[in-house]
């Protein structure tokens, strides 16, 4: 005998399922071509939907559908970077710091095997401002993160606000658009410089920490 609690458990399921093809195709198609330049309506055939208003009953809008799968990652990224912390301690080297920064992501990817699309996914998103601000909420609040946000920023040197900030925006290029990069080169089979996840988070976090504790010469101010 089928009983109501057999039946609400067998919907739940098929609604968790739902969801999660429907996440991993909206993450593929934005990572190969563009948040705003796939439907809904693709996303829902690509994650064997017939109805096309599958994307829109299970998440909302397009931005909403990018936050989930925002969130889905950042959880995971977080119990990584959370063991990662706690390891560092008090730490007032700008290495280990950096090393908090990039490792969780790269050791989540490597756990997902090959291909993956978190990486382009974040680059597609990291160019529009309105899903830039998504991503930000979501992964900001992020007590590992923040924590390690403290530990670096206390343990920089004594930089002009103008040229923390600038090496912010370099910083953050190099952390997006490397990852993007070293995945989409495993997923079309072609070289890359590193062999493994591991090794290319230790490059570039080597790249980060000399970026960070590079001299200053002149400024801006002193450019015209």
């Amino acid at each position: 005998m089928v009983t109501m609690t057999d039946k609400t458990t067998v919907r739940t399921e098929r609604v968790t399922a739902t969801r999660e093809a429907i996440l991993t195709a909206a993450e593929r198609l934005f990572a190969e071509y563009g948040v705003f330049a796939v439907s809904n309506r693709q996303v829902s055939e690509a994650a064997g939907q017939g109805n096309n208003a599958a994307v829109g009953y299970h998440f909302g809008t397009k931005a909403d559908l990018v936050r989930a799968i925002i969130r889905k990652h950042t959880e995971r990224v977080e119990r990584l970077r959370a063991r990662m912390v706690a390891r560092t301690g008090e730490s007032t080297d700008v290495r280990d710091w950096v090393a908090c920064l990039i490792r969780p992501q790269t050791e989540h990817l490597a756990a997902l095997g090959s291909p993956t699309w978190f990486g382009r996914f974040a680059a597609q998103v990291m160019t529009d401002p309105v899903l830039r601000q998504v991503m930000a909420e979501e992964s900001l609040g992020q007590p590992a993160l923040m924590r390690t946000i403290e530990g670096f920023q206390r343990s920089l040197p004594n930089l002009p606000p103008e040229v923390r900030a600038e090496r912010g925006d370099m910083a953050r290029q190099l952390m997006v658009h490397m990852v993007a990069e070293r995945e989409r080169a495993l997923a079309e089979d072609t070289p890359t410089p590193r062999a493994t996840w591991h090794d290319a988070a230790t490059g570039l976090i080597d790249a980060l920490t000399g970026l960070w504790l590079a001299p200053v010469t002149g400024g801006p101010a002193s450019a015209q």
